[in-house]
Order: structure tokens, then C-alpha cells, then sequence
């Protein structure tokens, strides 16, 4: 099966074939083709779409539990929020990284990338 962007696609406005391009949106990279004429641009529709399913995951919040384990806490992580870290084919290790970045704030970082942007900062 051929991807939609495979194809030329013109502007509707202008009636140019359209360049590829990438648009940056929270982090995500979106496929997406522009005209170089009117600057108006169109996204890939998966890429789309899984931003989107990003943005609703992202505004939803979660209550989960502290429990003790031996000497430590543990934190569950919902399963929807592993389900999708797993679809964007982002390595997935047993081992995470945590950070305590401010007095009310903990983060946790999925994968090498976002481990090098821990180090840069």
C-alpha cells in the first residue's frame, strides 16, 4: 500500500504541487506537505491523528496510588499511557529515568533521546 504522500498534492488556493515539509507541535514531528506560494500547509492525516489522541491523553489527569515495596514507593503508571508510548515506537526499556525536578514535581523519561535532553539541560 502506497502512503497518501507518495502522490503530488496541490494547493487548493494556487493550484501548485505542494513540497514536503515537517511541522513541530509539543514535541511531536508531523509529516506535512506546504506551498511555498500562500504558506498554507496540510498534515499527514496519521500524524494528525495520533497528535491529536496525544493532546487528549495529555489533558487527562490520572489518580493512582503511592504503596510501599520493600524500602521504596511505587507509582502505577496507566496502562493508556504505557499503550501509547509503546505505539509511537519509542524504545521501551525496563529501566526509566527519574528526575525530582522541583519540590512538587517528579518526571519520568521514556527512552535514550529523552534521556540526552536530561543531560543537556
Amino acid at each position: 500500500m502506497s502512503d497518501i504522500f507518495d502522490n503530488k498534492i496541490l494547493c487548493k488556493q494556487c493550484n501548485i504541487v505542494m513540497s514536503s515539509a515537517d511541522i513541530s507541535k509539543n514535541g511531536f514531528i508531523l509529516r506535512a506537505v506546504k506551498c511555498k506560494t500562500c504558506g498554507s500547509s496540510v498534515a499527514h492525516p496519521v500524524d494528525k491523528q495520533e497528535y491529536e489522541d496525544f493532546m487528549k491523553l495529555k489533558n487527562k489527569q490520572f489518580s493512582v496510588k503511592m504503596r510501599m515495596v520493600g524500602n521504596s514507593y511505587a507509582v502505577s503508571i496507566p496502562r493508556e499511557i504505557v499503550d501509547f508510548i509503546k505505539e509511537q515506537e519509542r524504545v521501551m526499556d525496563d529501566m526509566v529515568r527519574l528526575c525530582f525536578e522541583e519540590a512538587d514535581r517528579i518526571s519520568l523519561m521514556f527512552g535514550r533521546e529523552e534521556e540526552e535532553k536530561w543531560q543537556r539541560k
